[in-house]
C-alpha cells in the first residue's frame, strides 16, 4: 500500500495516548505495531505495564510484546535486533511499520545506532575514579584532551561521567572514543522516518497518569504481583523494578500502605514522564501533536508517507 522503506515512530511520555493513536493508525493505514516499551516485552507482567488487551492484539498485529521471560535482562541491543526483524516482516507484507513507545534509549539505538565500543569495565573505572580523588578531575580532563582532543573539546571540563567513560574506552581499546562514535552506523539507512510526538500540558498529563494508576490497581495489580511471586519469579527480576510493581512489592512487605503505594506510583510516574519529555526534546525531526488531533495526524501521515 505504501512506498517501501517507510517507518513511523510514535513517541511521547507515559499515559499521553500513544497506544490508542497507534491502534487507530494501524487500522486506518494498514499498519502493524512494534512495541518500544522496555517492560511490555516481559511475559506475565500485564497490568502494571498497561499492555494492550489481547482482543485488541488479535485485531491489530503487535510485535515485541511477551517475548522474554521475567528473569531476562532485555537490552537496547536486543530490542534493535527484534525490531529490525519485525520491520522486515512488516514491509514484506506491504504494511506500514509503526514503532510505538516511550523508551527513549531504545528509540535512539534503533534510529542512530549502538555505540560499537566496549562495555563497562569495573576495574578500569575504579582506577580512574581513584585518580580523580587523588589528583582531581581537571588532571584527568587534561589527559583526555591529550588522547582525544576532538571529544574533550565537545564536553564540559566538569562532566565527570563522560570523562571517565572516554578514558575507560581509551584504556580498553587504545582508540579514542570519538573514533568509536564515527564507526556507529544507523540501522535504518534508506528508510524514511516520520516521528510523531504526542504532548499534553502538565495538568492534563498528570490527570491521565493518576487515572491510569487508579485503573491499574482497580484491575488487580496487587493480585497480579502476588501471582507472579508465587510462580517463583524473584523480586530482583527486571520487570519488578517497573513503576507500580516496585511500590506493590513494598506494600506486600508491609513497608507502606496500599494508599501510599498508589500515591508513590503516581508521583514517580509523573517524574518519569518529565524525564521522558526532556529526553525527547533532544531528539531531532519530531513533529508534535496533541493526541486529540487524530484527524490532523492522519492527514499529515497520508501526505507525508506518499511523498518521495
Amino acid at each position: 500500500m505504501w512506498p517501501e522503506k517507510n517507518l513511523v515512530i510514535i513517541l511521547g511520555p507515559t499515559a499521553v495516548g500513544k497506544s490508542e493513536l497507534a491502534i487507530d493508525l494501524a487500522q486506518r493505514l494498514a499498519g502493524e505495531i512494534i512495541n518500544c516499551d522496555s517492560m511490555q516485552v516481559y511475559r506475565g507482567f500485564d497490568i502494571g505495564t498497561d499492555k494492550p488487551p489481547l482482543e485488541i492484539r488479535q485485531k491489530v498485529c503487535h510485535h515485541l510484546i511477551d517475548i522474554v521471560d521475567p528473569d531476562t535482562q532485555f537490552t537496547a541491543a536486543a530490542f534493535v535486533e527484534h525490531a529490525l526483524t519485525a520491520i522486515q516482516q512488516i514491509v514484506s507484507r506491504n504494511h506500514l511499520p509503526l514503532v510505538v513507545g516511550g523508551t527513549g534509549l531504545y528509540l535512539k539505538a534503533l534510529t542512530e545506532g549502538l555505540f560499537p565500543g566496549p562495555g563497562r569495565n569495573q576495574e578500569v573505572r575504579q582506577n580512574i575514579e581513584r585518580e580523580i580523588e587523588t589528583h582531581g578531575l581537571d588532571v584527568l580532563y587534561q589527559r583526555l584532551l591529550t588522547v582525544d582532543p576532538e571529544y574533550g573539546q565537545k564536553i564540559h571540563p566538569h562532566d565527570r561521567v563522560r570523562i571517565v567513560r572516554a578514558l575507560e574506552v581509551y584504556v580498553l581499546t587504545g582508540k579514542p572514543i570519538s573514533e568509536h562514535f564515527k564507526s556507529t552506523r544507523p540501522y535504518l539507512e534508506g528508510f524514511k522516518l516520520t516521528k510523531i510526538g504526542l504532548k499534553l500540558d502538565k495538568k492534563e498529563l498528570s490527570k491521565r497518569i493518576d487515572e491510569r494508576v487508579d485503573r491499574m490497581f482497580a484491575r488487580g495489580l496487587v493480585t497480579e504481583t502476588q501471582k507472579l511471586l508465587s510462580q517463583g519469579i524473584p523480586e530482583s527480576a527486571p520487570p519488578f523494578q517497573a513503576l507500580g510493581y516496585k511500590q506493590v512489592l513494598n506494600y506486600l512487605r508491609g513497608k507502606i500502605s496500599l494508599d501510599e503505594a498508589k500515591e508513590q506510583t503516581k508521583k514517580e510516574t509523573r517524574q518519569y514522564a518529565k524525564r521522558q519529555t526532556t529526553w525527547f526534546r533532544r531528539m531531532k525531526g519530531i513533529v508534535w501533536f496533541n493526541p486529540k488531533e487524530r484527524e490532523k495526524i492522519v492527514d499529515f501521515l497520508q501526505q507525508t508517507l506518499r511523498e518521495t
